[in-house]
């Protein structure tokens, strides 16, 4: 078997050596991203500059092997997913030979963005991700969102407001704003950190009652009806709510 082929099997095979392999990706981008977090509280140490090259050299790696093993490489320009990487090594190398870009640390979030595509193999992979796939992918739109936005507000108000002193503050007022607690002790300066306050209101909140609702409403599952194409059923739902036509959905019995 050829090297091409190997990376083949790993990145896209069925045997459990792929799924660890693919789940060991996982746990390293879980790392990184938790990395990221931390060192944003860090002062900036030549330390941290080598640990973002180790990390981005993992990630170049990764990418290389995606474009290595595909049969047509120039559609993963077509992924957001390829371009997030992309941008990504770029902001972990830079600060290497240039004095750091507090801006980058924006760019290093958006890691985030790669757990949909996991989402592909939990699918097929993972039964529990199958009974609850809904609920977890409504959780992690809205873990995104949050993340996401509170590295934009890190970024856009650390240097000029003196309660944003870390990403966790930035955090803090992200979720307060999410939640329309709005505590006080914290806010954004501007018209610009305004209008961040309301885009994180607005979005956040639709994105936190989606993920309430589908907490609360009954379990589903996935199975294509022949006739209307609906493809999300009650567990238990013996015909097609949309047409009416009668369901084989396999279940696994008793209370499941």
């Amino acid at each position: 078997m050829s090297f091409r082929e190997i990376l083949h099997s790993l990145y896209h095979g069925w045997d459990q050596r792929a799924r660890v392999f693919r789940f060991s990706l996982l746990t390293f981008d879980v790392l990184s991203i938790a990395f990221f977090l931390v060192s944003s509280m860090i002062r900036d140490e030549p330390w941290i500059y080598w640990v973002d090259a180790i990390i981005a050299i993992f990630i170049l790696a990764d990418l290389l092997a995606r474009f290595y093993i595909s049969n047509r490489p120039t559609s993963l320009l077509k992924q957001a997913v390829t371009w997030v990487d992309i941008v990504v090594v770029i902001s972990l190398l830079l600060p290497v030979f240039f004095e750091s870009l507090l801006f980058l640390r924006i760019l290093r979030a958006l890691r985030l963005l790669r757990t949909y595509h996991v989402l592909r193999d939990l699918r097929t992979e993972s039964a529990f991700f199958q009974r609850n796939e809904e609920v977890i992918q409504a959780a992690i739109n809205l873990g995104v969102f949050v993340f996401v936005m509170a590295a934009i507000v890190f970024v856009a108000q650390v240097r000029s407001n003196p309660m944003i002193a870390n990403y966790i503050d930035a955090l803090y007022f992200t979720v307060a704003a999410l939640t329309t607690t709005g505590f006080g002790d914290i806010t954004l300066y501007g018209t610009t950190g305004r209008l961040l306050s309301v885009f994180i209101m607005v979005v956040g909140v639709a994105l936190f009652l989606r993920l309430v609702r589908t907490v609360f409403q009954p379990p589903r599952v996935s199975h294509r009806c022949p006739d209307c194409g609906l493809n999300r059923h009650e567990r238990d739902a013996v015909h097609c709510k949309h047409c009416g036509r009668i369901l084989d959905i396999e279940t696994a019995g008793g209370q499941d």
